[in-house]
C-alpha cells in the first residue's frame, strides 16, 4: 500500500514516513519525526519535531504530539522527544508534551487509548493498555502502570506514580502514589480493590490473595507501609501490591475509606 498524503498536508522533507502512512487534510508533520507502518494521521493533527510514532497508531484531528513542555525552565533547543507505542489510539485534541531532559522521552505504551482532550505532560511514562478517559489531566513526570484506567476529568499531580490495573474515578484529584490494583476517588481517597479490572485480568487465586493483602494493609490500625512490611503474599500479584509501599516520591494514600 502506498502513502496517502492529502495535498493540503504539510510534511517536512526531514520527516521519516513508512510507505503506507495516511496523512489527512491540513495535518502538519515537522522535521525529525518518525512515523511507522500502518499509522493514520487525521485532518488538522500536528506531530511536532522529534516525535516517534510506532506501527498502527491512529492520531485523530486536532491532537498535538510533541509540544513544548509547559515548564518555565525548559529550553526549546533541548533535543527531547515523545514516543508512542504500537497500536495506540490518540483521539481528538489530545496533547502530549515532550520531555524536559536532553535525550529523554515522554512515553505512551502499546495499545493505549487516550480519549478526547486528555493531556499528558512532559516526562510522563504510560505503560501498555492504559486508558485516559476524556479530559484526564496528567502533570509532569507522572508514571502510570499497565492496564490502568483514569476517569474523565481526573487530575494527577506531578511526580505521582500510579500502579498497574488501577481505576481512578472521574473528576478525582490524585496527589499521592497509588499502589497497584486499587480504586481511588474524590481527593486522594482509596475506595477498595479494582475488582472489576481484577476479574477481567487475573486468576481467582491472585484475587483472593490481593483481598487478604489489602485487608492486612488498609483495614488494620497503623501505618500501611509498615503493615505491608509484615504482610506475606502467596502470589506474584500480591507481592507486586506490597512492593508498592516501598520508596515514594510523593507519599502514598494512607487510609482506605471503604472495605473491600
Amino acid at each position: 500500500m502506498s502513502q496517502s498524503i492529502h495535498p493540503t498536508a504539510i510534511v517536512d522533507a526531514k520527516a521519516q514516513l513508512a510507505d503506507d502512512v495516511e496523512i489527512g487534510p491540513y495535518a502538519v508533520i515537522e522535521a525529525d519525526v518518525s512515523i511507522a507502518s500502518g499509522c493514520r494521521i487525521a485532518a488538522h493533527a500536528i506531530v511536532r519535531q522529534y516525535s516517534n510514532v510506532e506501527e498502527g497508531v491512529t492520531i485523530d484531528s486536532f491532537a498535538v504530539i510533541g509540544g513544548l513542555p509547559q515548564d518555565l525552565s525548559f529550553s526549546p533547543s533541548t533535543k527531547s522527544s515523545v514516543h508512542i507505542g504500537k497500536n495506540s489510539v490518540i483521539r481528538e485534541a489530545v496533547t502530549i508534551h515532550r520531555s524536559t531532559e536532553e535525550g529523554a522521552a515522554t512515553r505512551v505504551g502499546e495499545k493505549c487509548l487516550l480519549m478526547a482532550n486528555a493531556h499528558v505532560a512532559h516526562d510522563c511514562q504510560l505503560g501498555n493498555g492504559v486508558i485516559l478517559v476524556n479530559n484526564a489531566m496528567l502533570a509532569g513526570h507522572v508514571h502510570v502502570g499497565d492496564s490502568s484506567v483514569l476517569g474523565g476529568g481526573c487530575g494527577i499531580h506531578q511526580f505521582v506514580n500510579i500502579g498497574k490495573l488501577v481505576m481512578v474515578a472521574g473528576n478525582a484529584s490524585v496527589t499521592y502514589d497509588v499502589p497497584s490494583y486499587l480504586m481511588v476517588a474524590e481527593r486522594s481517597v482509596v475506595t477498595g480493590l479494582n475488582l472489576i479490572g481484577l476479574k477481567r485480568n487475573l486468576q481467582r487465586e491472585a484475587i483472593s490473595d490481593l483481598r487478604a493483602c489489602y485487608k492486612s494493609v488498609y483495614m488494620k490500625a497503623g501505618d500501611p507501609a509498615k503493615l505491608a512490611q509484615h504482610t506475606k503474599a502467596k502470589t506474584q500479584e500480591g507481592q507486586d501490591f506490597l512492593a508498592c509501599f516501598g520508596a515514594s516520591r510523593r507519599g502514598r494514600f494512607s487510609r482506605s475509606r471503604m472495605q473491600n
